[in-house]
């Protein structure tokens, strides 16, 4: 069944969506009054000097006490504030409709779309390419904090459909210059027993039922290039059940990188497909050696593509290689810069 411990993470107070970053609220007439002072001395400053806060907006008012950075966020999704090397806020004019859960990506009149629009720029100069796709983020807040701030801009981020305030973490990751991708769930060979959730594709499904859920699960946030599969050892499999997410996905311009398992897969895509996981074992030699084995593979191929979760020591594993890799005659790419469109 549907995992206990991931319902937990994405549930919050009915009614009441949570910050996934703001602090723990106090109660208490002096801490509100405290906080409703604050919040007008912010405004003054914001009004005079500017908004020093380079993350996404919240889904609510919240202070961040920090004598290095304060900030006050605005509820809704109004213009962001960016640091050096974000990428353009999400949505960009003339690439989403409204969808069931959301905002839909679709192609523009003039031909831009996700793919490339949400992509981070990328410029080749003939190094052997590097890109790392780090994946399960939203479901833990602390964690997925840790790797937008603590990992390189280069590394793509993978977010969860499930995750609370999903589009809140997504804007914060692209502010600080992170491409991200939304994971869709899809049936493993050992399903139900392996559960990926409610909203898992199922192979014995309707076209029209898992369109259903594809045009939710897109629909949960904006500002995305690309989807990759969970799990999806049984549906990744089967012509079917694959023929109408190959169709969504090249009428509304997102890539699609898989995690190996759909590697023979084109359809008329921008494609890329994962390699094995640097953090299968979670040691941090065994890390260590996984990232030699893709400068290896890199320098043989002239590029390769790694993945990992989002386990702090994966992230303070990468972290720590990335200083050096570049010194060692490689560049740190974007996973979009190594799609290719697949016929």
């Amino acid at each position: 069944m549907f995992s206990k411990k991931l319902a937990a993470e994405t549930a919050g107070p009915a009614g009441h969506p949570l910050d996934p970053f703001a602090p723990k609220a106090n109660g208490g007439l002096a801490l509100a009054a405290a906080a409703l002072f604050l919040v007008a001395t912010a405004s003054l400053l914001l009004a005079a000097r500017g908004n020093p806060y380079d993350g996404g907006p919240m889904a609510r008012a919240r202070i961040l006490f920090s004598a290095a950075q304060s900030t006050v966020s605005e509820a809704g999704r109004g213009p962001r504030l960016s640091g050096a090397g974000a990428l353009p806020a999400a949505p960009i004019a003339g690439l989403s409709a409204p969808g069931p859960g959301g905002l839909l990506p679709i192609i523009a009149p003039d031909g831009r779309a996700s793919w490339k629009a949400y992509a981070r720029p990328f410029a080749d100069d003939g190094r052997p390419k590097i890109a790392l796709v780090i994946g399960g983020l939203g479901l833990n807040p602390d964690q997925t904090r840790q790797a937008i701030d603590a990992l390189p801009p280069e590394v793509t981020l993978s977010f969860s459909p499930y995750a609370e305030n999903l589009q809140a973490q997504i804007d914060r990751a692209r502010a600080a210059g992170h491409e991200v991708m939304v994971e869709l769930p899809m049936e493993p060979l050992d399903y139900p027993d392996n559960d990926p959730g409610p909203y898992t594709l199922l192979s014995s499904a309707q076209p029209s039922e898992i369109q259903t859920k594809l045009d939710w699960l897109m629909s949960r946030a904006t500002g995305y290039f690309a989807v990759t599969n969970v799990f999806g050892s049984r549906f990744l499999g089967q012509d079917k059940a694959m023929a109408p997410v190959i169709q969504t996905l090249r009428q509304r311009g997102v890539a699609f990188i898989d995690d190996g398992q759909a590697a023979a897969r084109g359809g008329g895509l921008h494609r890329a497909s994962l390699g094995p996981k640097i953090d299968a074992d979670l040691d941090s030699t065994a890390i260590d050696n996984q990232l030699l084995s893709l400068e290896a593979a890199a320098l043989q191929s002239g590029a390769a593509l790694g993945t990992g979760s989002d386990y702090p020591l994966t992230v303070n594993q990468v972290q720590k290689w990335a200083t050096a890799v570049r010194d060692r005659g490689y560049a740190l790419a974007p996973a979009s810069a190594l799609m290719t469109l697949r016929p």
